[in-house]
């Protein structure tokens, strides 16, 4: 979160501007956190709503998150092996 906010939120700030950097990029990171808490609850909640009312949708999607999980931790430790 850190890394996101120190690399992206300074292209927004304004050193001219009547507020001081640093408050302009904790306004910009409290803006991001709270359009980010809105936008995952919708998600999550619409997810949950679809998925409950179909569980062969709801098997697919654990089947398939499961599955990615697994080609990614195989491609973490191939990495490490080779690197």
């Amino acid at each position: 979160m850190f890394l996101l906010f120190l690399a992206l939120l300074p292209q927004f700030t304004d050193p001219d501007a009547s507020w001081p950097v640093a408050l302009q990029i904790i306004v910009l990171g409290l803006v991001h956190t709270a359009t980010c808490a809105v936008v995952y609850s919708v998600v999550g909640v619409c997810a949950q709503r679809v998925l409950k009312t179909r569980p062969t949708a709801a098997r697919w999607t654990v089947r398939i998150s499961g599955a990615a999980l697994i080609v990614i931790a195989a491609a973490l430790l191939t990495e490490q092996l080779v690197a």
